[in-house]
């Protein structure tokens, strides 16, 4: 029922001709689901591995965060948690906030590390305070939220969790706003929208829109 990551799904063929003709860059939100969908059909090249290596070995935050999803998926043939978990900490040291969302996924889950929440929470923490959120951002908002919900890695909060919540960029229609609500009094539910507006204030987008907007 909660948990909802707030992952969009392409239909596979699109998928996969964009995962096979589109170079690496910056992912934004439609491109998550592609980091998302675990497809058993794409496939990357050893050619693209040699490629985004060698960027990534160079410093660029980008193809790291890219061959760390690779890896993570197995998009090369195989599966490769370690290798995952050090391209997207490179990155994500580097302030890429997609990166940053997905190493605090793999501390939550334990994927190619022990499972963390501490560590969990301060990466989402670091991808949800990002501005502008080009994707990376809302879903580290929303899983911060998660962690806030259940108590793990943060103390249990449900203003905390509504908030992050109500700020992912989803508006009232986050499914998981609900699941925060259902705890909270009609007051602490005001506080918490107090709260994020106040957040919103202070973190402007350089559009001008907030997160009641999108």
């Amino acid at each position: 029922m909660r948990r909802c990551r707030l992952f969009l799904f392409l239909i596979l063929p699109i998928l996969v001709t964009w995962a096979s003709a589109v170079p690496p860059q910056s992912p934004n939100e439609t491109q998550q689901a592609a980091l998302k969908s675990k497809s058993p059909l794409i496939k990357w090249t050893k050619e693209r591995e040699t490629t985004l290596l060698a960027k990534a070995q160079q410093g660029d935050a980008d193809s790291q965060m890219w061959l760390a999803s690779a890896y993570e998926q197995g998009w090369f043939g195989k599966a490769n948690f370690p290798a995952a978990l050090k391209w997207y900490r490179k990155s994500a040291e580097q302030g890429n906030p997609d990166a940053q969302n997905e190493l605090g996924r793999m501390y939550e889950h334990g994927e190619g590390v022990a499972q963390n929440y501490a560590l969990a929470a301060k990466w989402y923490r670091k991808a949800a305070e990002q501005v502008p959120d080009l994707g990376g951002a809302g879903q580290g908002r929303n899983n911060l939220g998660m962690l806030y919900l259940d108590g793990h890695g943060v103390p249990r909060d449900y203003m905390q969790a509504y908030k992050w919540f109500r700020l992912a960029g989803f508006d009232s229609s986050n499914p998981n706003l609900s699941d925060a609500a259902v705890h909270m009094t009609p007051e602490q539910i005001a506080e918490a929208e107090r709260l994020a507006e106040q957040w919103n204030t202070q973190h402007p987008q350089p559009n001008g829109r907030t997160f009641q907007q999108r």
